[in-house]
């Protein structure tokens, strides 16, 4: 057998066995693969003393070829997802405020949560609409869930899904159109916002069902933003948080929170030290903070994990590249 094709059936019993993985843990064949602390700490070891190898051979001239790169980063992100221990995660202020503002409302509070993310970018926005939700509803919150980008309402009921599955929030029962609604997506970006400001009705005639707005208890006595006790935006661009501070709050006073990607957090960062967020939740390390503070610890934790050791990996291919480098030019300096 060639090393070409010994590489290509590698790969197709990985693909194989993650398809059995997977398809077991849908079916109910089992309830998932977890190493235990032990089984972790000696895997992370092995990894650990294969880069000291690696790094040795490096040393002697011998290189690393890039699809050993790879393979590694992509080990490094799979992995941790099958390992019981975490890291420690530190709390911000900011991610603190967020947590604090929920808290705070009394049972029976109102609490709008706009889904302005698709897809691409729920690996960070969904665990935070996760942990948020979840924590209302553990709270007597009553959420109000609106979509300005068309697939946010679907990532909304995957959220809302997720919480009602707990089976400390199951056994409140909660009712579709009392205790939560999902009002759908709308479109037209700044318009919607200034309008709910005067009528959220003009903006959603019907919730995500096509049930009447008039005829949804939750928000038949709900006619703007000011019936509103706290507000969570979650946004990966446009239109997103920045359009809701310049509309919502500083026109109508709307107390708000935000959770926005890593890429666009940093543009979000100026309104929060001026005031105009209440919490601010950045990116994974953000999702990851919210789920400690709420004891909910899920997929941000495990998915920190990942990140961390995937960074670390790199780091370490870094270093050794470094040493190839140098080892290099050594040889060509004395081959001169």
């Amino acid at each position: 057998m060639t090393r070409r094709i010994g590489e290509l059936v590698f790969l197709v019993l990985l693909i194989i066995f993650s398809a059995l993985v997977y398809l077991g843990k849908v079916s109910g064949w089992h309830e998932g693969f977890v190493f235990s602390g032990t089984v972790s700490l000696i895997v992370l070891v092995i990894t650990a003393l294969s880069l000291v190898w690696m790094l040795v051979r490096t040393i002697q001239g011998k290189l690393v070829e890039r699809r050993i790169v790879f393979l590694y980063v992509g080990i490094a992100i799979a992995l941790p997802l099958f390992m019981s221990i975490s890291q420690e995660i530190g709390i911000s202020d900011e991610v603190r405020e967020v947590y604090d503002a929920v808290l705070e409302l009394p049972a029976g509070s109102k609490v709008l949560v706009s889904f302005d993310f698709d897809p691409p970018s729920a690996p960070e926005l969904q665990p935070m609409a996760e942990a948020f939700i979840t924590l209302c509803f553990q709270r007597d919150l009553r959420v109000i869930i609106i979509g300005l980008w068309p697939q946010g309402p679907q990532q909304a009921n995957m959220a809302v899904d997720i919480a009602l599955s707990r089976p400390d929030i199951a056994a409140k029962q909660l009712e579709y159109g009392v205790d939560y609604v999902n009002l759908g997506y709308q479109a037209g970006a700044e318009f919607v916002i200034q309008r709910m400001g005067s009528s959220f009705q003009s903006m959603f005639k019907t919730d995500y069902r096509g049930r009447p707005y008039e005829d949804i208890p939750l928000v038949k006595n709900v006619k703007n933003f000011s019936n509103i006790d706290y507000s969570l935006n979650l946004s990966a661009g446009f239109v997103g948080t920045v359009e809701w501070v310049q509309v919502a709050v500083d026109r109508y006073g709307l107390r708000m929170g935000a959770g926005n990607t890593a890429v666009q957090a940093p543009t979000v960062y100026p309104y929060y030290n001026a005031g105009q967020l209440i919490g601010l939740m950045g990116g994974m390390n953000g999702a990851a903070e919210f789920e400690r503070l709420a004891d909910l610890r899920a997929k941000a934790t495990r998915f920190m994990l990942s990140q961390s050791l995937a960074h670390v990996i790199v780091i370490a291919f870094v270093l050794i590249g470094n040493v190839a480098y140098f080892m290099s030019g050594r040889k060509s300096a004395l081959r001169k």
